[in-house]
C-alpha cells in the first residue's frame, strides 16, 4: 500500500493548541469495528465500555524537559537541541537546529555556561551525537534549563503549565520526549469508574522517542521502519494481563505506544511475556494483532506511522471515514485534542 492512501484533509483550526481546562472533558468518537459504524460520545463515558475481567493497560512513561535553547560558542548564534536518547553517560543523540551549520567539534553553551555540549559528528548524520559537561547534577540542570518538548504542530512556546498538562496523571518512569497522549484524558474519577465495572488497571512502560513521530519517508508503507524505543513490562503486569485473557476478558490498550509495547511482548501463542528491551516493531495494515482487543487513541497526523497502526487495527476505510466525520463535527485533533475508542 502507498502512504498517499493514508491522507485526509484537516483544517488548521482543528489542531488543538492547548488542553481543555478539565482533562476528562474531551469528546470521544466510539468506532465499532464489527458494525462498521460510530457514535459521538464523551471520554467520561469510557467506563461504560469496560467489562468484568477486562484489563486496561496504560503507559506510565514520563516526559522529561528534553528541549534546550542555547548559543554557539564561536558566534553566539541561537541553537536548539531536542534530546532523543542517552547512548552512554553524558552522551546523547539529539536533533539540533540549525544542524547544517554546526560542524563536528562545535561547542554549544546553555544557561550562562552551566551546561556545555560538544558535537561529536557532522551535519550529514541527521540525528547528531553530543557530549555534555556540567559541574552540577545533570538532572537538576536539565530540570531548570530544559523545556517541555511540545510537538511542532503546537505553534506556541511551551508554558509552565505544560509541564503538568503534557504529562499523564500516572506518569512515573522518566524517559519520554513525547507524551502518550491517549493517557492525558484520564482522571481519578474515570479510573474509579473503570474499576467499579470489575476491570483492572495495569501499568507498563514504553519511552516515547523520535521513532513515534518520525515522518514516513517511503512511498510503500511496508518499507517503513519505526526506530527503537525502550519497553519494559514486569512479570506481575504480564501475569495479570494473561490471566485476564484466560478468564475471557479483553485487553484495552490506552494509546498506540501501549499497543506497540503489548504486541512486541506477545509471543506467537498470544501469551504476553515480561520484557525489558528495545522495541522496533512496525505495525501497518495487514498486521495480525495478538494481544490488543480494544484501542483508545487520539487523532493522528496524516501519513504518519501512528495512523498506519490505527488503520491496521480498525481497517483503513472505516478509520478514514471516522476521521472525516470527526473533522465535520469539529473534533479537536492531535496531542491536546479529543480521542477515539475502537471496540
Amino acid at each position: 500500500m502507498h502512504i498517499s492512501e493514508f491522507d485526509y484533509e484537516l483544517p488548521e483550526e482543528l489542531i488543538a493548541q492547548q488542553p481543555l481546562p478539565q482533562r476528562d472533558a474531551s469528546r470521544m468518537l466510539v468506532v465499532d469495528r464489527k458494525q462498521g459504524a460510530w457514535i459521538d460520545s464523551k471520554f467520561v463515558n469510557l467506563p461504560d465500555y469496560a467489562r468484568e475481567h477486562d484489563v486496561l493497560v496504560i503507559n506510565n512513561t514520563r516526559v522529561f524537559p528534553a528541549r534546550l535553547t542555547g548559543r554557539r560558542d564561536s558566534s553566539g548564534g541561537r541553537v536548539e537541541v531536542l534530546l532523543v536518547r542517552e547512548i552512554e553517560p553524558s552522551t546523547w543523540e539529539a536533533l539540533v537546529r540549525p544542524g547544517h551549520r554546526l560542524k563536528r567539534g562545535a561547542l554549544l553553551i546553555f544557561g550562562e555556561a552551566r551546561l556545555r555540549a560538544q558535537l561529536l559528528d557532522g551535519p550529514e548524520s541527521g540525528i547528531r551525537r553530543l557530549r555534555f559537561d556540567c559541574e552540577e547534577s545533570w538532572e537538576k540542570v536539565l530540570d531548570e534549563l530544559g523545556e517541555t518538548p511540545l510537538p511542532p504542530y503546537i505553534r506556541r512556546a511551551a508554558r509552565s503549565e505544560d509541564r503538568e498538562r503534557y504529562q499523564t496523571l500516572f506518569a512515573r518512569e522518566a524517559g519520554a520526549i513525547a507524551a502518550p497522549t491517549a493517557g492525558l484524558h484520564f482522571t481519578p474519577q474515570v479510573f474509579e469508574g473503570i474499576r467499579a465495572r470489575g476491570a483492572q488497571v495495569v501499568q507498563i512502560t514504553l519511552h516515547v522517542g523520535y521513532g513515534t513521530f518520525e515522518p514516513v519517508r517511503v512511498e510503500l508503507i511496508e518499507q517503513h521502519r519505526v526506530a527503537m524505543e525502550q519497553v519494559e513490562i514486569t512479570e506481575e503486569a504480564a501475569q495479570i494481563i494473561n490471566e485476564c485473557r484466560t478468564r475471557g476478558g479483553r485487553v484495552i490498550a490506552i494509546g498506540t505506544t501501549t499497543t506497540r509495547a503489548l504486541e512486541t511482548a506477545t509471543n506467537a501463542e498470544g501469551r504476553l511475556e515480561p520484557v525489558c528491551t528495545n522495541a522496533g516493531l512496525t505495525i501497518v495494515p495487514g498486521y495480525r494483532f495478538r494481544s490488543t482487543d480494544v484501542l483508545l487513541t487520539n487523532f493522528h497526523l496524516p501519513r504518519s506511522s501512528l495512523l498506519l497502526l490505527v488503520c491496521a487495527f480498525g481497517g483503513r476505510n472505516l478509520v478514514l471515514k471516522s476521521y472525516r466525520h470527526a473533522v465535520q463535527q469539529g473534533y479537536r485533533f492531535y496531542s491536546y485534542g479529543d480521542c477515539m475508542l475502537l471496540i
